[in-house]
């Protein structure tokens, strides 16, 4: 037997590395589509990413490996297609997790989430919020290492979404206004110091909620496949908004962009945490439509699902249906605003905000179709936010970000 090489083999084997050294630029976007569930098939993955179905292959293969995806070797073709079926492409069930957290006026949660936006454990949620951001960020990556401990999942980061505007660079919480946190708080560095002191691997990150809701729409939800993305949402406490474009958030210079809580829309009301009077903030939350119904606020239950349980229940009540009417009037008149200025191709509203377009749809679009100037050639699509837990999900995509750029960078 001669002790040469098979020159077919080496040959298959350099064609092979050399379309995997190519590939390897396009393992960052080919997790991305995956991820947003915009390449379900092999097929769909090679025409987005503009290579050869070996090169698609090879960088599938190599996600694979990375165990970050599932390829299937069984193939599948969607209804009406042609050729031959393409192999079927998911994110990896048992792959790793980014660990989420999430403080708001009425508590904090933790979760653990995998690629695609699954939420794949959460810890029981505190409903208590101490004035010390250091100690309740502790108590919240606490709980997140306890998930971790019991799945036994690799953590590639983590992310917490709080209820203010943090400022860039350094990751400040400008106005806490509903936590009785200090003006200024270093959140991402308490949280970052909090996340190495249980041990946990891969960096951290902080941001706004209604940012982070935003952004997990806009991947997984209700603003998928819209190009420039409005979303207003009210949670436990005010009102928030956060604008994507080109699948991107937009920030501003510093981070504190699309403070929508404090457009006025009722001046001569009641005054605002801001200093000024009759804002969104305080005109279209919670314990706006509480107060404007005659309810007294109670302490069993948080704000939120007081006012969602009494719209659900009760609007048959003209005092809950007046109030619900003129939380939509206000909020729509801030919608068309916003329209008028940024020009979205789609609206998503999170929160109350959501029940609110659930009760009475067709009043909330009139109103903004009546107010802003595009309201006349159609107007712009209002959707309801469709993801429970966004603003987690969207924390945990900030944890999945360095991933997604460089998948062999940031897991070697």
């Amino acid at each position: 037997m001669s002790g040469k090489a098979d020159p077919r083999a080496a040959g298959e084997g350099t064609t092979s590395r050399g379309r995997l050294d190519r590939g390897r630029g396009a393992l960052g976007p080919a997790l991305e589509l995956v991820h947003t569930g915009r390449a379900p098939t092999r097929a769909v993955l090679t025409a987005e990413l503009g290579v050869t179905r070996a090169t698609a292959g090879a960088v599938a293969a190599e996600l694979e490996a990375l165990g970050l995806i599932r390829v299937d070797a069984r193939p599948g073709a969607a209804a009406g297609s042609q050729g031959r079926p393409s192999h079927r492409l998911e994110v990896a069930e048992d792959g790793p997790v980014a660990l989420a957290a999430q403080v708001h006026a009425d508590g904090f949660r933790a979760a653990l989430v995998g690629l695609g936006g699954r939420i794949v454990a959460t810890a029981p949620g505190c409903e208590t919020i101490e004035p010390d951001p250091a100690k309740v960020l502790g108590s919240v990556v606490e709980a997140g290492a306890d998930l971790l401990r019991t799945t036994g999942r690799r953590c590639v980061g983590a992310g917490l979404a709080v209820p203010s505007a943090v400022a860039e660079p350094d990751g400040l919480a400008l106005n806490p206004l509903h936590l009785a946190w200090p003006v200024g708080a270093p959140v991402r560095r308490l949280f970052a110091e909090c996340v190495r002191a249980a041990g946990i691997a891969g960096p951290a990150f902080a941001g706004n909620d209604v940012n982070l809701a935003a952004l997990a729409e806009h991947r997984h939800g209700a603003g998928r496949g819209a190009r420039d993305l409005l979303c207003v949402a009210t949670g436990h406490r005010g009102v928030g908004g956060a604008l994507v474009l080109d699948g991107r958030l937009h920030t501003g210079s510093s981070g504190l962009a699309l403070e929508v809580g404090h457009l006025t829309v009722n001046p001569e009301s009641r005054p605002c945490h801001c200093g000024g009077r009759g804002c969104l903030d305080v005109e279209a939350d919670p314990l706006a439509l509480l107060i404007e119904a005659g309810r007294a606020p109670g302490p069993e239950v948080s704000l939120l699902q007081q006012a969602n349980d009494l719209l659900r229940t009760q609007y048959a009540d003209p005092a809950v249906r007046r109030a619900a009417e003129a939380l939509i009037d206000r909020l729509g008149l801030g919608l068309a605003g916003l329209v008028n200025i940024l020009n979205p191709d789609r609206i998503i509203l999170g929160g109350l905000h959501r029940t609110l377009l659930d009760a009475d749809p067709e009043r909330l679009r009139a109103v903004v179709a009546d107010r802003s100037l595009w309201g006349q050639s159609g107007g712009v699509p209002i959707l309801p936010c469709t993801l429970d837990h966004n603003s987690l999900v969207g924390a945990a995509e900030l944890a999945w970000q360095p991933v997604l750029d460089d998948p062999l960078g940031a897991l070697r």
